[in-house]
């Protein structure tokens, strides 16, 4: 399991393009059979993928749960939401089925000792994208289909940011202990994300980038709003942004982001705007 610590805002302003993509970027989720897993100990959030093909994959393979979590299993202590953004797969919650279409989500509660992971079609396996966070009660284990998403459409075309956020894990659409997840599609012609731009001081966020055409970018950028930075995203990347740093991006065509949200506070207005003219 990759850890990786909690970067502080004003050692952050000395950082160089290597050391900011070291910090928050994460690569190379998708691994055939394996579970790819980045500790973070902002929240101590953590992102997993699983690209199982011809095997059936336990969440915990290869991860020492005692060592990295102190627990029995992975989800003794902790809660997950899990998308599937790649074709038709399987995952079993402590014998319970699910069956994950594209763009599927599926939340399994605190408590659940034992996850795993199939493909329908090796040469077209599904892609588990996922992120855990620490829970302290058990909720209900919840598939939401991309069809019973709660949609939000926002912005227009003029600004090149019409989009629909599809909530998922998020308190309108089911109970969790601190864990939200959503999607967020942005229409042709639109590039632009979480513009204008934000923080929340009482949670952090990470956005795993998809559906990014061949030979396209997300410029994602954070920092803090008088000091901006940003890291240049591939397809299916993912990127850590803590309380403190904006999470805003434009990419070279339309694209879609997953983000995900842990932390004690749930209301979602709860935001510090900030007017784009005072960007620097």
């Amino acid at each position: 399991m990759d850890i990786r610590y909690s970067a502080n805002q004003k050692d952050f302003k000395r950082y160089t393009t290597e050391e900011t993509r070291n910090e928050f970027l994460i690569e190379n989720l998708y691994v055939a059979n394996e579970v790819v897993a980045v500790y973070s100990h902002v929240d101590r959030m953590v992102t997993l993928g699983c690209m199982p093909t011809t095997e059936t994959v336990s969440i915990d393979k290869g991860i020492d749960v005692w060592k990295n979590f102190g627990t029995s299993y992975f989800l003794e202590r902790r809660e997950i939401g899990i998308f599937n953004i790649g074709g038709a797969g399987t995952i079993v919650a402590d014998g319970e089925e699910f069956k994950m279409g594209y763009k599927d989500c599926l939340y399994i509660t605190k408590g659940t000792k034992k996850v795993t992971f199939s493909s329908a079609d090796a040469s077209n396996p599904a892609k588990f994208y996922m992120v855990s966070a620490p829970a302290h009660k058990s909720c209900k284990t919840t598939f939401i289909p991309i069809e019973k998403a709660a949609k939000k459409p926002l912005g227009a075309m003029e600004t090149a940011n019409k989009r629909v956020i599809n909530q998922f894990i998020h308190p309108d659409v089911l109970e969790t202990c601190q864990l939200s997840m959503g999607m967020t599609i942005l229409d042709s012609g639109s590039v632009w994300n979480t513009m204008p731009s934000h923080t929340h001081e009482r949670r952090m966020e990470i956005y795993m980038y998809f559906e990014i055409p061949e030979n396209n970018v997300v410029f994602h950028m954070m920092g803090e709003a008088n000091e901006t930075r940003h890291i240049v995203m591939q397809n299916e990347q993912a990127v850590i942004s803590p309380s403190w740093s904006i999470h805003s991006g434009a990419g070279t065509s339309n694209y879609t982001f997953i983000w995900a949200m842990g932390g004690e506070n749930q209301a979602f207005d709860d935001m510090d705007n900030i007017p784009t003219t005072e960007l620097r």
